[in-house]
């Protein structure tokens, strides 16, 4: 296989990663999304680092259960993900931006269905062959600007890694 060929599958599965993190949140299956991260991942989406899978597993839930206020079970809120960027930065290292409109569901006639929108920025690793989530930042630019900056292997602004 080519180098370019392999970048192309890289590329393609590393895009997927923020796709299915959005079905996987939305639809309540945070087992399978825990799994989209690597096992010392760090993420931040707006209430201070969480690090590790269990604690983003347990921090997403709880996020979860707070907008779900009709008790439906899945999709108390959409994530439509757009506009991916991704740079391969080495051969085990990626970074990536991408768009977030975030609605939320409840069936309230004339509520506004907005909650935020925001990028992510990410940095992929792979482990073993596969990709995975190392560090998402979440930045808000509206309703309120929290924004860190940067692009895809040039300053992008992501969480700290914990020491090791």
């Amino acid at each position: 296989m080519t180098d370019h060929v392999q970048k192309l599958l890289d590329l393609e599965e590393i895009k997927n990663l923020r796709m299915l993190y959005g079905h996987y949140l939305d639809s309540n299956s945070l087992t399978e999304l825990a799994e989209l991260f690597a096992p010392d991942a760090v993420c931040n989406f707006g209430a201070g680092d969480i690090h590790g899978r269990e604690a983003i597993r347990d921090g997403l839930a709880k996020a979860f259960i707070e907008y779900d206020v009709e008790r439906h079970g899945s999709y108390p809120f959409l994530h439509a993900v757009t506009n991916q960027w991704v740079e391969i930065v080495d051969a085990d290292t990626a970074q990536g931006r991408c768009y977030l409109l975030d609605l939320h569901t409840v069936s309230k006639p004339g509520r506004d269905p907005w909650i935020l929108l925001g990028m992510y920025a990410d940095e992929y690793q792979r482990i073993d062959g596969r990709w995975y989530i190392a560090r998402s930042q979440l930045d808000v630019v509206w309703p309120s600007r929290q924004v860190g900056g940067g692009h895809p292997g040039h300053g992008l602004v992501l969480p700290v890694r914990a020491r090791q």
